[in-house]
């Protein structure tokens, strides 16, 4: 019998893919970077991108699409910021995918921004197989998840193009290897950055707000 499920998924895959391009040349004819935000729930997307935005938004127009499984608290934070945010709720979806950005990005003034960040669903396992069309995937790793992660979901890992280690600040409470980490993540992916990090002190941000500036240029 032939595998009737894997050939679907295959071709979900491809026609997300065609639509993921669209998406970047569309942002590229707009001079936008757009950054894919990903990590499991709770390690800090949201008060990554609230910190980002506040470092950057007098430098740069910055947008937000937000996407949850349900609920607007995430994006009712983010639109305090007086940005614009689209928010996509996915109705028990565990992931984002391409048309959905596309949607997103016809509702906004691409004129007028400079940098997206998309908050993608919170989760290390399907949300690595579909390309939005992001030019950069930054994915979070709180140190209370642990440092084994990357090979519990090796994908996730092998196509970021930079690993936040958030939540610094609790490292004394936690068994997390951060001098070992890096090496970690050098053996799936010896281009990416890894940037330990607290959103909620500070500490360790200036070396990812500079990551973003140069990936603007």
């Amino acid at each position: 019998m032939s595998p009737k499920i894997l050939t679907v998924k295959e071709n979900i895959l491809a026609s997300n893919e065609e639509k993921a391009g669209l998406n970047r040349k569309l942002l590229d004819r707009h001079n936008i970077l757009m950054i894919n935000v990903l990590s499991s729930a709770g390690s800090g997307k949201t008060s990554l991108i609230l910190q980002s935005i506040s470092r950057l938004k007098a430098r740069y127009r910055i947008a937000v699409i937000e996407g949850n499984v349900a609920s607007c608290i995430d994006a009712d934070r983010i639109s305090r910021e007086n940005i614009p945010v689209i928010r996509i709720n996915t109705g028990g979806g565990c992931h984002l995918d391409a048309p959905m950005i596309k949607k997103a990005l016809n509702a906004l003034d691409l004129d007028g921004i400079d940098l997206i960040f998309i908050e993608n669903v919170g989760n290390l396992v399907c949300t690595a197989d579909f390309d939005l069309g992001a030019h950069k995937n930054a994915v979070i790793l709180s140190v209370p998840e642990g440092d084994d992660k990357p090979y519990k979901y090796p994908v996730m890992f092998s196509e970021a193009d930079v690993v936040l280690v958030n939540k610094t600040d609790v490292l004394p409470y936690f068994d997390f290897n951060l001098d070992g980490f890096p090496e970690i993540i050098g053996g799936l992916n010896p281009s990416a950055k890894v940037f330990p990090v607290s959103a909620k002190t500070g500490e360790g941000m200036d070396s990812w707000f500079s990551w973003i500036e140069e990936s603007l240029k």
